[in-house]
């Protein structure tokens, strides 16, 4: 629930951004660094779009994952943590490249570009967070069936793997 909360943080402050570079605010709230020489900078557009607006998308993204995982039926399963670990790292290298382009090529911060690259970050540690706990609880489960299965005295006939084959593919009769 706390990464879809960070997300959400993340379609403002993104939003904010694509606001202010589609031209229906005025000038940006910044209280540190040069927001509007970034913005207005070349590299405030990538194909065609406003950075922003590709960082909404992203944080609808991760939004719509993260509310995704939090569903019953889907609530410990590893493909979508690991999804949430895939997306996130994508997005914390956007931010590191931009950041990047900030201090190095356009020589001004953006406030609002730093809280969202943090917002991003933090992101990535939820969902490497998540995906540790989802592992955990797999292995868990999977160590619980298998004491189950000892317990019932599931596989005391089954001498090899080549048998436990022969078994499931119901070719018991088989040439050896």
């Amino acid at each position: 629930m706390l990464a879809a909360l960070v997300a959400l943080a993340g379609v403002f402050v993104s939003s904010y951004l694509t606001l202010y570079k589609l031209g229906y605010i005025g000038t940006l709230a910044c209280a540190v660094g040069s927001c509007e020489t970034v913005q207005t900078s070349r590299w405030a557009t990538l194909f065609g779009l406003p950075v922003g607006a590709w960082g909404i998308a992203y944080y609808v993204g991760v939004l719509a994952i993260a509310l995704y995982g939090l569903r019953g039926m889907v609530a410990d399963s590893l493909r979508v943590s690991q999804l949430l670990v895939a997306v996130t790292a994508t997005g914390v290298l956007f931010s590191a490249w931009l950041t990047y382009l900030e201090l190095f090529v356009i020589h001004a911060i953006c406030m609002w570009c730093v809280i969202s690259a943090i917002l991003a970050a933090i992101l990535f540690a939820l969902a490497l967070v998540d995906m540790g706990e989802v592992t955990a609880i797999n292995i868990e489960l999977a160590e619980e069936a298998a004491e189950r299965l000892k317990v019932d005295g599931y596989g005391k006939l089954v001498r090899n793997t080549e048998e436990v084959s022969i078994r499931a593919l119901g070719i018991e009769d088989a040439p050896r």
